[in-house]
């Protein structure tokens, strides 16, 4: 196999690249931005290199205890159960919740091989009963497993916290009820609150 060919390759590994646009993402870094290329090369395998998981939360770091756990402001009675680091960032872009976290790096998948054992679900069980929340967020998406994943979370550690919750899933702001599908707007209705 020819480096071009390879490099072309290894683009596929990214999510949503197909073989189309990972030769026209190595075209063009051959033939437009070279030095651009040896910069992600670059960056990649220092990445790569140190990044990790945080001892206390699994986000990713390249540290052993990452900013936001070593961040005093925050506050100890909420802990927001995420899947993903990049559901981290989403929240933390959102504003608005200034609790701790846990990231499972998954969900509960027995198709593809993935159980509870696979999420660090005794370390979780290790950072509830460290921090002694008042209330855990579960904020795994609406997916068939993420509903799963939360399901047994809220079971495994229902007698170490106070208040458990799931996020709210239903219209988006700024969206219209008519073109919103029938799963959202159930669960919209079901999650429905009091105003008045």
């Amino acid at each position: 196999m020819s480096a071009i060919e390879s490099l072309i390759q290894a683009f596929q590994v990214l999510p949503g690249v197909g073989p189309k646009s990972a030769q026209r993402m190595a075209l063009h870094l051959l033939l437009r931005e070279p030095e651009a290329g040896r910069d992600l090369a670059a960056a990649l395998q220092v990445a790569i290199r140190d990044v990790g998981l945080c001892a206390q939360c699994r986000n990713l770091t390249e540290r052993e205890i990452c900013v936001l756990c070593e961040d005093q402001r925050r506050d100890e009675k909420l802990l927001c159960v995420v899947e993903s680091p990049a559901d981290i960032l989403a929240i933390e872009q959102a504003g608005g919740f200034q609790g701790f976290y846990f990231v499972l790096n998954g969900r509960l998948s027995p198709l593809d091989g993935i159980g509870p054992d696979q999420l660090g679900l005794d370390l979780l069980l290790e950072r509830v009963g460290l921090l002694r929340p008042e209330e855990v967020i579960l904020a795994t998406n609406p997916t068939v497993e993420g509903e799963a994943t939360a399901h047994y979370v809220a079971q495994l550690i229902r007698d170490h916290v106070g208040r458990i919750s799931r996020i709210a899933h239903g219209v988006p702001l700024g969206g219209e009820i008519e073109y919103t599908d029938g799963g959202t707007l159930s669960h919209a209705l079901q999650g429905r609150r009091a105003i008045a």
